[in-house]
């Protein structure tokens, strides 16, 4: 890959990668903290999924698994598609998408838009043998021209983030960073991220934040998969133990209601003008509870991983947020901050003691 900025590039699956960093003016400012997003949506299929769809098929086709005249398959619950379908279109492959569905009709359009089929099943349990990742892996097993992404199980998804997004933040930070903070999904940017800047400075704090509905905050309290609740943010929080978390190195966990991260999402976009994903304003939710756990002087990095357009559907939609029973008007961003700071500290999960 040719990643000279200034250079002219042969194909999109060159522009993966080298996202700015950007600081947060308004959060910064209200809590005298270096809040920093990785702007993800500046990938050419618009998510940070785009890092892992290009590693695993590289590998793929390294390793002869993956042979000119196949067809990716994969189950997702969009954006691993939509980035696949991204490199698959590049590098001359067609791509079938197997998404539940309920995600949000956005990501269906890019699915198709990129090139795509999409074969949508009903959304059910993981031991259901229809379950969007098992339907996925029949297709492949079924069909000698199918290869199977596998993006839960194949390690080359936190490959990607150990050998480019993690050294991409070292080098942007100048090394200085205090904290990282992610959602979780296939565990893919948070395992790889967090393994290379630990290796860098084993004083970096790693946090992860599980929303209600997932079982991650739970079984790295308890070692047992258990959730109440349940969120409508996409393709994060998971109910079973998958290679590509085993490999992150998670100091703390918190578990947030979906809730703060619309209080963020506003906030965010009026006072700075990005809009956020649903994934996105969870994350920098996350990073203001670091910051008002940690106090001023912190640079805090966490990442922007799609746009907001993809979450309009459900995060910009009046209609649907009502039917949740949740308020864009529930509380200011400082309001926010202060309860916060005086959060329990029993609430969140300590790993490091």
């Amino acid at each position: 890959m040719n990643n000279s900025i200034n250079s002219i590039k042969n194909d999109l699956t060159e522009l993966v990668g080298n996202t700015d960093l950007l600081r947060l003016p308004s959060l910064s400012t209200l809590t005298g903290c270096d809040i920093l997003i990785k702007c993800e949506f500046q990938n050419p299929g618009g998510s940070i999924k785009d890092r892992a769809a290009l590693q695993m098929v590289l590998d793929a086709m390294g390793s002869g698994e993956l042979k000119p005249g196949m067809t990716i398959v994969e189950g997702t619950a969009g954006n691993t598609g939509i980035g696949l379908a991204v490199v698959a279109k590049a590098l001359g492959f067609k791509m079938l998408t197997v998404m539940p569905r309920g995600q949000t009709p956005e990501k269906e359009r890019l699915i198709a838009l990129h090139g795509s089929k999409l074969k949508l099943v009903d959304p059910c349990p993981f031991a259901d043998p229809n379950h969007f990742y098992h339907t996925a892996k029949r297709i492949a097993d079924e069909n000698d021209d199918y290869w199977w992404a596998n993006q839960f199980e194949n390690l080359s998804n936190a490959k990607a983030h150990y050998l480019r997004t993690g050294p991409e933040i070292w080098r942007q930070t100048e090394g200085k960073v205090d904290a990282l903070v992610s959602v979780c999904g296939t565990g893919g940017t948070l395992g790889g991220t967090s393994k290379y800047l630990k290796e860098q400075n084993q004083d970096i704090d790693t946090w992860l934040i599980d929303p209600d509905g997932s079982g991650i905050y739970e079984f790295l309290k308890s070692g047992e998969y258990k959730a109440t609740g349940s969120s409508f943010t996409e393709g994060i929080g998971i109910m079973r133990s998958v290679a590509n978390f085993r490999e992150a190195k998670i100091d703390y966990a918190i578990n947030l209601p979906d809730q703060d991260f619309v209080t963020v999402s506003r906030a965010v976009r009026d006072k700075d003008g990005l809009v956020l994903g649903s994934s996105a304003a969870l994350n920098v939710a996350a990073a203001l509870l670091v910051a008002a756990q940690k106090g001023p002087g912190q640079t805090i990095v966490t990442f922007a991983c799609d746009a907001g357009d993809r979450s309009y559907s459900k995060l910009y939609n009046k209609e649907f947020l009502d039917s949740k029973g949740i308020r864009t008007d529930h509380e200011s961003i400082t309001q926010l901050f202060n309860r916060y700071k005086a959060m329990d500290s029993k609430k969140i999960l300590n790993l490091k003691s």
